[in-house]
């Protein structure tokens, strides 16, 4: 049995810097033909120059053999302001404008306090077409983790939709019924998925001990909304799309007092998507999910490259090398049903 799909993009990725990159670009590019590349660096990407020596960097890394195009994204602070939307929105390489709530998850320090300070932003944003992309939740330490998603598409989401109707976004890496259930309700909304979150639930990473290589943020949630994840990525839906959130952190710095938050997906993503598709007998709707509802979105031309998976176990490494350091892959150490030709 073979599943041959027009080749695939990523809409949320994290590929780090330097040395990383001999890695992550790789472990990406055999799958994926284009990327939305993160922009938190330290310091983040807040500038199109950056961006685009980041994305020459990124280039650089690409593999003699492999193709990969990086889709660059800027950092939205309180000081990133109205002009340098402007450059943005006519830039070839720039095309979207990631939101950290501040302290939400890694390197989100420079994020954003109070969506008040960049409104003028934002409201050049709408004018533009140029997305927003966000991590959607709230950081007030009263409002227990679990509840931080639904929290924000009550206190700032919704509020900000109300207020600009027209503004381009994409719900980022969406965990909760509740989250599918305010894309479904907001028609020119897009939400991006990971694979992670249509695995695993919090159980998985919490019961019968801690299993450090499954903490995310956005955390993972209970069953009731894993499955509300696997409906909408499997529905056919063209507001649902690819988005593997792919984020690598060595293994000490997973393995700490104070463990950094993501999964890295990357290499065999897209075979771990086609388990969960194959397992919803949605086989059918993968290349939608994968392949045209992300680019649609964006407004790009849909990929012309044809990719085929096979129905053959193939085992994940452990680990791979970032550097000198090793990161886990997610299921590092198991086989998966599907493999790349």
């Amino acid at each position: 049995m073979q599943l041959t799909l027009t080749r695939p993009d990523d809409w949320h990725l994290h590929l780090r810097d330097g040395v990383a990159l001999a890695t992550t670009v790789p472990d990406t590019a055999r799958s994926f033909h284009r990327a939305i590349v993160m922009p938190n660096l330290r310091p983040p990407v807040v500038t199109v120059d950056a961006a685009i020596a980041y994305r020459d960097r990124i280039l650089a890394a690409v593999p003699n053999g492999m193709t990969f195009d990086p889709l660059m994204t800027l950092y939205l602070t309180p000081d990133l302001g109205p002009e340098i939307i402007k450059e943005a929105a006519s830039s070839e390489h720039v095309h979207g404008v990631k939101l950290y709530p501040q302290g939400a998850t890694t390197n989100s320090d420079a994020g954003v306090a109070s969506l008040d300070r960049v409104m003028p932003t934002l409201e050049a944003m709408t004018d533009t077409g140029l997305p927003l992309l966000i991590h959607g939740e709230v950081t007030d330490r009263s409002i227990d983790i679990f509840d931080r998603e639904a929290v924000f598409l009550d206190r700032t989401l919704g509020p900000l939709m109300q207020r600009l109707p027209s503004l381009k976004v994409v719900l980022e890496h969406i965990t909760t019924k509740d989250s599918v259930d305010f894309v479904k309700a907001n028609p020119g909304m897009g939400a991006t998925i990971t694979v992670h979150h249509l695995i695993y639930e919090r159980n998985d990473m919490l019961a019968g001990g801690i299993r450090p290589h499954l903490y995310c943020l956005p955390i993972l949630k209970r069953s009731l909304h894993r499955d509300a994840l696997i409906e909408a990525a499997t529905s056919g839906s063209p507001q649902f799309f690819l988005g593997t959130d792919s984020a690598p952190h060595a293994i000490d710095d997973k393995e700490s007092d104070c463990g950094c938050a993501g999964c890295y997906t990357a290499p065999f993503a897209l075979e771990l998507y086609a388990e969960v598709f194959e397992a919803q007998g949605k086989l059918d709707q993968l290349e939608a999910f994968a392949s045209f509802n992300g680019a649609d979105f964006y407004g790009l031309a849909r990929n012309t490259e044809i990719i085929t998976l096979l129905r053959t176990e193939s085992l994940i490494p452990l680990t791979r090398l970032l550097g000198d350091k090793e990161v886990k892959l997610l299921r590092g150490g198991s086989t998966v049903a599907w493999s790349l030709a």
